[in-house]
């Protein structure tokens, strides 16, 4: 088709990576779309970048009157003002319509535009390169018998951004300059098979019609068919699928940072049929995960994707994800907590909500009564509603907040010496209120946050933890204060939530202030020291690991928890005094561990009969195949339909070497993909031939077949890991069993064993560690394949830099030559089991769902 005088190169269809990435709401994952081609020479200039927001309602607008997609001056996103059921202007002249059915691919469609309903608005993200991305469904007016009336379109870079402030549910859509391509959702999403790209870069322009006045245009009303949505009850989950769901929060942390770009938020809900479902929650927006402000907070997903882990039923993001909340306290407003624009919320939704409410409270224990400041206690940890009042910069990983709540703390607190410039704040206010405020230090990863917060606003700060502080001086003979910590992590849901004036704790904790005769604390004495008591000094002599891990508990941890974040942390002094078996979650520090020789941990476990073993020595190895090596081998097993056989002797003549390469569907392979069997090779040569082939089996002959050599070898060679078998479990069969694999040419390792009849045996570490959380110390095993250290147990004893990675891991997990107050807390899982030695029974435990974090990798 001639352009403007050019001809219009037609561009590829785009391909697309379908593999999504936790916490994407992108539907093909964050890594987007590749990139396509651009039309030739400047036929498709882009358009202007600036045009009205939605909102500006009434403005006119230069319509394009001209050939088809030629460099142009109008903007891609037009708003149209609808008066009376009729658009203020009309569509240029030599656009057509054209229906989805009747859309394909290969065809120009520069003169034709789509038109239809927004039925659903995803939120915005960006892609990998840093583009825009926004995806919206698109419907038509009319649907006739079978056929699809809905199509997704995906919008890119700054008209992805402006369409995502402008286009609302329900709006009416005119998308021109658009290409095509294959959907790849359509089995799922039950939508056309092609999708729309949309992009100023192409020369695009999106028409919105902007609804005014008493009427509606008919296309408006008419199209706009809200979907309904089903909700499935917590006990009738399935991995797999995808649902929505209603849900009462039992647990959960405030949006933070994960170690990738996205926010993350961890949820524990429960309905009336009293399950609870742990949900993983990650976007790149944090504004798109749900607004909690307590336990007992009412929560509905839409969208969220159902999966089995560890054996159980856990809930994560997927495209679409949406969140609203609703406060749980029954008579309260049932008003929808969302910051998106276009929820749907229904008379059925209301009675929902309601029930959830009237269930929760007869069946579920009602969260405890509002902690205040006048009612802390010495060594407690507790969520604190308060307002900020003044905050500075301590150092580089902490933050100081100056908060009230309208009561006073009955023991004297801690206050930093910060200097009046550098507090920021009212100092008239800060002056006014100094008996009545706290200082609250925060560390590590809730400084960003802390940051960000503005003086004067309302927040929630959980996990809050009030220690003591000793002072021994001549002056403060004893003397005792409550200092205010939120340490790092995010345990225990610890973290920070500002709060709207229009929360309900928040108005009474109002009332409590403007009640308040501030006048009478101005010259208010200073209240009593803590006076330490029994409770206290039996805490003390329990021996905390340090009195300077008391100060700085709030590191961050050297390990991170893969699953059951939700429960809660015991000592070790409690879990010495339980019978087995049980599972805790526990933090403490590592003593010592063994063995200090760490290529000496790696060893081979059977998950069958659950023995170890040492990794046979390379001498061992090479000693089996001279053996094998001094047997001649039969020549009439050469040259079978399952490989082709070369044979030739050394230059001594002293030995003959045959390589037997296994055909794939009676071909040879390409080394590098290729499965050979060798006679009568050694240990040098087979190291040779492992760098050119993918795998090699060693072997010997009977007069019958070819078999495995024994046990102690390795049954499979690939690079520089060696696979053994279990000697005691395995049944071994002859080489010709690998015809069932010849036509996959799937050399996987269990693929293999399974076929020759061997039980594999698994690489792991297998390490005792002695932790110390200052209530006591505990011998715990590791024994684990690649998940703890994120290194692979196969590889450690044939890579250098993989033994020091590992030496450094260990090094920063347990520093040598120092003392322990500088050594890192580590978070883990273990389980207690009973092990019979003899007549005695022993009590053991195991780390388990636990890795290294990757800050110490």
């Amino acid at each position: 088709m001639n352009v403007s005088g050019r001809t219009r190169i037609r561009r590829q269809i785009p391909t697309y990576v379908t593999a999504p990435l936790r916490g994407s709401t992108h539907p093909f994952g964050r890594r987007g779309r590749a990139d396509v081609s651009s039309t030739a020479g400047d036929a498709l200039t882009s358009p202007a970048a600036a045009w009205p927001e939605r909102g500006v309602g009434g403005a006119h607008f230069e319509w394009f009157c001209g050939p088809a997609r030629p460099a142009r001056k109008d903007m891609p996103l037009q708003l149209v003002k609808v008066i009376n059921g009729m658009p203020e202007v009309q569509l240029p002249s030599h656009l057509q319509k054209i229906v989805l059915k009747n859309l394909q691919l290969d065809y120009d469609y520069a003169s034709k535009y789509v038109q239809g309903t927004v039925l659903h608005s995803y939120s915005l993200t960006y892609l990998g390169n840093g583009k825009a991305f926004l995806k919206i469904v698109l419907q038509e007016k009319e649907k006739s018998h079978q056929e699809i009336n809905t199509i997704n379109i995906l919008f890119f870079g700054k008209l992805a951004e402006h369409c995502a402030k402008a286009v609302c549910q329900g709006d009416v859509l005119v998308v021109t300059g658009f290409d095509l391509a294959e959907s790849s959702s359509t089995s799922k999403d039950d939508r056309h098979s092609l999708h729309l790209e949309v992009s100023e870069d192409i020369g695009s322009v999106v028409y919105v019609y902007i609804k005014s006045g008493i009427d509606t245009p008919p296309e408006a009303t008419s199209l706009a068919v809200a979907p309904k949505y089903t909700y499935t009850p917590l006990n009738q989950l399935k991995g797999g699928t995808v649902v929505n769901i209603y849900g009462i929060v039992k647990f959960f942390k405030p949006p933070y940072r994960s170690k990738g770009t996205d926010y993350c938020s961890v949820v524990t809900v429960v309905d009336q049929s009293n399950v609870k479902l742990t949900c993983m929650l990650f976007s790149g927006n944090l504004e798109t995960l749900p607004i909690i402000y307590k336990t007992g907070d009412i929560v509905r997903f839409h969208r969220i994707k159902i999966q089995e882990y560890n054996h159980e039923i856990q809930g994560v993001t997927s495209a679409g994800f949406a969140a609203i909340t609703f406060e749980g306290t029954l008579g309260t407003s049932i008003k929808p907590r969302t910051s998106s624009k276009t929820y749907r919320f229904t008379l059925e939704d209301e009675k929902t909500v309601e029930a959830l409410r009237i269930w929760a409270a007869n069946h579920l224990s009602p969260p405890g009564p509002m902690v205040t400041l006048s009612h802390v206690q010495p060594l407690q940890f507790f969520d604190l509603t308060c307002q900020l009042v003044g905050k500075a910069e301590v150092d580089g990983s902490s933050i100081l907040l100056k908060v009230w709540d309208g009561t006073k703390a009955p023991y004297p607190a801690w206050k930093g010496s910060i200097e009046d410039h550098a507090l920021e704040g009212d100092a008239v206010l800060l002056r006014q209120l100094k008996n009545l405020t706290v200082d609250i230090l925060v560390y590590d990863n809730h400084v960003p946050v802390a940051k960000s917060l503005k003086v004067g606003s309302f927040l929630r700060i959980y996990s809050l933890h009030a220690k003591i502080h000793q002072v021994n001086s001549e002056n403060e003979a004893n003397s005792s204060y409550l200092e205010f910590h939120l340490h790092g992590g995010t345990c225990y849901g610890r973290g920070i939530r500002v709060l709207p004036e229009s929360n309900s704790d928040v108005k009474e904790m109002q009332k409590c202030m403007e009640s308040l005769d501030l006048t009478a604390y101005q010259c208010l004495n200073s209240i009593p020291p803590v006076e330490p008591d029994d409770s206290l000094s039996n805490f003390s002599s329990q021996g905390i690991v340090s009195p300077n891990d008391m100060e700085r508990c709030q590191q961050l941890s050297a390990t991170v928890l893969t699953a059951h974040q939700h429960l809660e942390t015991t000592s070790l002094s409690m879990i010495l005094k339980n019978e087995a078996p049980h599972q805790y979650r526990i933090r403490a520090k590592m003593r010592t561990f063994k063995p200090q020789k760490l290529y000496q941990s790696v060893k081979l476990y059977c998950p069958k009969c659950h023995s170890l073993q040492e990794v046979p020595d390379e001498s061992d190895f090479d000693l089996i195949l001279r053996e094998s090596a001094a047997k001649s081998p039969n020549s009439k097993l050469q040259n079978t339909s399952l490989y082709d056989s070369d044979m030739w002797n050394t230059k001594n003549g002293e030995r003959k070497i045959v390589i037997h390469f296994v055909k794939n569907n009676g071909i040879l392979q390409n080394p590098e993909d290729s499965l050979i069997l060798i006679e009568g090779g050694t240990l040098n040569e087979i190291c040779k031939l492992s760098r050119k082939f993918q795998s090699i089996i060693p072997v010997t002959s009977d007069e019958e077949d070819l078999l495995l050599l024994d046990l102690e070898a390795p049954f499979l060679i690939q690079g520089k890991t060696w696979h053994y078998g279990c000697k005691l479990c395995s049944n071994l069969k002859t080489i010709q069993n690998l015809n069932s694999l010849a036509e996959e040419a799937a050399w996987v390792p269990a693929a293999v064993a399974q076929v020759l009849g061997i039980e594999p045996l698994l690489y792991v570490f297998v390490m005792k560690f002695i932790l110390d959380d200052g209530t006591g110390m505990l011998e715990t095993y590791l024994m684990d394949s690649e998940n703890f250290f994120q290194i692979p147990a196969s590889e450690i004893l044939s890579s250098n830099d993989l033994q020091k990675n590992l030496e450094m891991i260990m090094s920063m997990l347990c520093p040598p030559g120092k003392k322990i107050d500088a050594h890192p807390w580590l978070e883990c899982f273990i389980k207690s089991y009973n092990v019979r030695n003899g007549k005695e029974e022993q009590v053991c435990y195991q780390i388990f769902d636990t890795v290294v974090a990757e800050d110490f990798i």
